[in-house]
């Protein structure tokens, strides 16, 4: 991990006192490219994205990136720069196509409707799943997770 991941981490911790030294958390980024990670961190900043995506079985081959129930994560960019830190407040399993225009409104992405969320996310699992080896459907299964910003506020 690198340390200025662990030097915000603790710049957090002093920050929120009632979260214990000790609590375990997670870094990543979201998307898969520079301008994704970076884009989507600058919408959670802005209070834009407050929920986050992810396929079942991309968490399944990829646990460690997998989503926690009340988990705490440094999101970075995609160079490991820490941009924020936030906590999973909601986890859903539900297929791609029951995925519904709250949820999509509040991933915060394009122009936050439920058709715009449908065509990225369709062609980012399908990129994706095509990647690690399994195939993507309408019948996949979507973790839907909302979080709620923490640090900075």
């Amino acid at each position: 991990m690198k340390r200025s991941v662990e030097n915000y981490w603790q710049e957090f911790l002093e920050a929120a006192p009632d979260v214990a030294p000790d609590t375990a958390y997670q870094v990543w980024y979201f998307g898969n490219t520079h301008e994704q990670a970076r884009g989507l961190a600058e919408l959670v900043l802005a209070g834009k994205k407050t929920a986050t995506a992810s396929l079942l079985e991309t968490n399944k081959r990829q646990p460690e990136k997998a989503p926690m129930d009340d988990g705490y994560s440094v999101v970075t960019d995609f160079e490991g720069k820490p941009m924020c830190v936030v906590q999973t407040t909601e986890i859903r399993h539900l297929p791609f196509g029951e995925v519904d225009a709250e949820f999509a409104h509040d991933e915060g992405e394009d122009d936050q409707t439920l058709e715009s969320w449908r065509r990225g996310h369709r062609e980012y699992f399908t990129r994706e799943a095509a990647e690690l080896g399994f195939a993507f459907d309408e019948d996949s299964i979507v973790c839907c997770e909302r979080f709620r910003l923490l640090f900075p506020k």
